[in-house]
């Protein structure tokens, strides 16, 4: 049993960045996949970014790609999502999420995809 806790979120201001991380506890060694997922008010859980736990491939959704990263300390087993140039659009409870079979169905884009989620953390942009 995985256990996921979130840090970071918070008010920032469009322009502004932000740096998500994510702790991971029990298990830890069985981890394939870690990765972020987002839900804003009255929207489905959006697929943000996924790290490969031991190569370090990473994947991101085509809204965040180029204003996102993601990076994965192994030895804190911890997961770090920066993102910057924020945008009011992310808005959302943003969700950290793991992987431990190994493999991700549809490349890890659907929540149903992973195995462990977070408590979530709520990132706020104001315009």
């Amino acid at each position: 049993q995985v256990q996921l806790v979130e840090f970071g979120g918070g008010l920032v201001q469009a322009g502004g960045s932000l740096r998500l991380s994510c702790a991971a506890s029990e298990g830890t060694f069985s981890i394939y996949f870690m990765g972020w997922f987002r839900q804003a008010p009255g929207k489905e859980r959006e697929f943000v970014a996924r790290i490969d736990w031991n190569g370090g491939t990473t994947t991101y959704a085509d809204s965040v790609k180029d204003r996102a990263t993601i990076s994965r300390d192994n030895a804190k087993n911890t997961v770090v999502l920066q993102m910057n140039s924020l945008k009011p659009e992310d808005t959302a409870v943003y969700y950290c999420v793991a992987d431990v079979k190994g493999w991700l169905a549809g490349r890890g884009m659907t929540s149903d995809s992973w195995d462990y989620w977070g408590q979530g953390t709520q990132v706020t942009v104001s315009s």
